[in-house]
């Protein structure tokens, strides 16, 4: 691969410019500007519906080496608003690539920039919070200085966003269980990642996806066992819909499994509110504390948004649930990471256990939904 010398910028919405080279699709992308701290994991990263509508950023400073492969993709395409790197590999080193990464961005359309100090961009994004921001490349480098700012700035920020329906599936589809049969749960689609889907038919679940607008009526014609909510882009507090929905899965007693913005839905349908964090957890490298066992896992993550919940103690749902823990927390800043009701059958967690890409020290949360399941069916075949 021969590296381009097309122009190319990265304006921030304080103004702030770093000019580098092209790199992927040439053009103009705007979105939420944000980090990324995961060494390895890039495809995996790309084409996770959870970062639709955010430039990514890179920390790691040597990317593409590995290509991309039909193998690994975590939905249909890659989802990012925009890509920025520091150093992108010339060539691609590894058996299992069936194209570059570059020439992956240009094929879904994704302006990137390259030849930037991530570092910097890093550095600054961390003391003055994520924002809004453009890639400008090709021709559109050229465009008037206060024109590219004025492009960034009237985008729309991240807060009060609702992408599901931009990342969800239309229909819904089946994927059968693997080995022993336990039952069937509805999975709501917010912005799926295929390994989740693979992780829940692993353990012997019949996997209904539903699209993100599914009705309590769908998932009761489905007849399944159990409910799952997906990672997803967005703003949470938008999401009436869902968390209206999600009220009559725990009204019912329907066991409940939610993860990234399905841990945030389980904040609000319990009643508690949700935040914007200044600059959020993304990357394959978090540290969280399990506080049920004890054990601190280094976990993958994307979320910008956050539950507002007491971390110690046990607390009455303000939505009438019963008694509502905080299960995990985030050892860098203490953040909500995971959240368990006591007296109706749900929990979730605020990262992504199906690692992918990522470390699998949080994988053991498929086999306590389906550990849940189990024990629910036996109590109501009682």
């Amino acid at each position: 691969m021969t590296l381009t010398t097309d122009p190319a910028v990265l304006v921030l919405e304080d103004g702030t410019r770093h000019r580098g080279r092209a790199y992927g699709a040439r053009g103009t992308t705007l979105g939420e500007v944000v980090f990324a701290t995961g060494m390895t994991g890039y495809q995996e990263t790309l084409t996770d519906p959870s970062y639709a509508g955010q430039i990514v950023l890179q920390t790691a400073p040597h990317i593409g080496n590995t290509g991309m492969n039909d193998e690994d993709p975590e939905s249909r395409r890659i989802w990012v608003a925009g890509y920025i790197v520091r150093d992108p590999s010339r060539v691609v080193s590894n058996w299992r690539a069936d194209e570059s990464l570059d020439d992956a961005l240009i094929r879904d359309g994704i302006v990137g920039i390259s030849g930037i100090d991530t570092r910097a961009v890093t550095r600054h994004i961390r003391s003055a919070g994520s924002m809004r921001g453009g890639i400008f490349s090709g021709e559109a480098a050229g465009l008037d200085v206060d024109e590219q700012l004025r492009r960034v700035r009237e985008a729309p920020e991240m807060a009060g966003q609702n992408l599901s329906a931009q990342v969800s599936v239309e229909t819904a589809t089946v994927v059968p269980a693997r080995g022993e049969r336990i039952g069937a749960v509805a999975l709501i689609d917010l912005g799926i990642k295929q390994a989740s889907i693979e992780n829940l038919a692993d353990r012997g679940f019949d996997v209904h996806v539903l699209p993100y607008d599914a009705t309590y009526e769908q998932i009761r014609d489905a007849n399944v066992d159990a409910v799952f909510y997906s990672n997803g882009p967005g703003d949470p507090a938008t999401a009436d819909e869902q968390v209206a929905l999600l009220r009559r899965v725990l009204d019912d007693r329907v066991p409940f499994f939610g993860i990234c913005f399905g841990n945030q839905l389980l904040g609000r349908a319990l009643g508690f509110t949700t935040y914007k964090l200044p600059f959020g957890h993304r990357g394959i490298n978090q540290p969280v504390l399990d506080k049920q066992t004890g054990r601190v896992e280094i976990t993958a993550h994307n979320h910008g948004f956050a539950v507002d919940a007491p971390v110690t103690g046990v607390v009455d749902s303000p939505h009438g649930y019963g008694r509502v823990e905080v299960s995990h927390v985030g050892l860098n800043d203490n953040v909500v990471e995971g959240l368990r009701a006591l007296d109706v059958p749900a929990f979730s967690v605020q990262y992504h256990p199906e690692a992918a890409g990522g470390p699998h020290d949080a994988n053991y949360l498929f086999d306590r939904f389906r550990d849940l399941v189990v024990a629910t069916l036996k109590e109501n075949n009682a």
